[in-house]
């Protein structure tokens, strides 16, 4: 009995495996069919079985066409009948997808990230006030955050307005300003306040746990 005990990896390649390998056989078994009459009634048993087996698929548009480009597919397109639907070509199935095109950010300063330099654009468009003043300064506050996170020691504000003056192509420029940023350690204390909290709520939750309810 071991001598005849059969593995997958000698078995004939599934090309679609969620169908099984005795559909796979009965596809086989229509492709050595004689007469053509013969293989479109095979053809149309193998639809139908397929059908059972795919039950979720029966409210998807174009549910007949689906299963008969499977049968070609699974006959490599060998299995001559007539179909319904037009027959799926197999260079089409072969031929590679184009390459997707994902956009490519390469910023000077990446401890930024990417979602300054878009803030930094919408800021341009926005007309000279007040409320723009107030974006700007967000802005370069967020930026000084932002390099906190990077680098732990402090950081000049100097610094962070040349970056935002490079950044924007020279289009905001508070590199003279008389205002201040916010203080490196006010920037950095709200992190370690909502970090505490955050350890806080967890002890909090696990002495609950323990805690034995009566």
């Amino acid at each position: 009995m071991i001598d005849n005990l059969e593995y997958n990896t000698e078995r004939e390649h599934l090309i679609i495996p969620e169908y099984g390998r005795h559909l796979q056989k009965m596809i086989n078994h229509a492709k050595s069919a004689e007469s053509k009459e013969e293989r479109e009634r095979l053809a149309k048993a193998i639809i139908s079985v397929m059908g059972n087996l795919q039950p979720h698929l029966r409210d998807v548009p174009d549910f007949q066409h689906k299963l008969w480009d499977q049968l070609f597919i699974m006959s490599n397109f060998e299995l001559d009948v007539d179909s319904p639907f037009p027959k799926p070509s197999k260079e089409l199935l072969a031929e590679r997808p184009d390459p997707l095109k994902y956009p490519q950010n390469f910023p000077k300063y990446r401890f930024y990230g990417n979602n300054i330099k878009t803030m930094i654009d919408v800021a341009n468009t926005w007309e000279e006030g007040e409320l723009k003043d107030a974006l700007l300064y967000t802005i370069a506050n967020h930026m000084k955050k932002c390099f906190l996170n990077w680098n732990k020691d402090t950081v000049e504000d100097a610094v962070i307005f040349n970056h935002l003056f490079e950044l924007s192509n020279g289009k905001i420029d508070l590199r003279n300003s008389k205002e201040d940023l916010s203080d490196s350690s006010s920037l950095m204390r709200t992190k370690t306040k909502f970090s505490h909290n955050n350890n806080n709520h967890k002890k909090k939750k696990s002495s609950n746990r323990q805690r034995k309810r009566y």
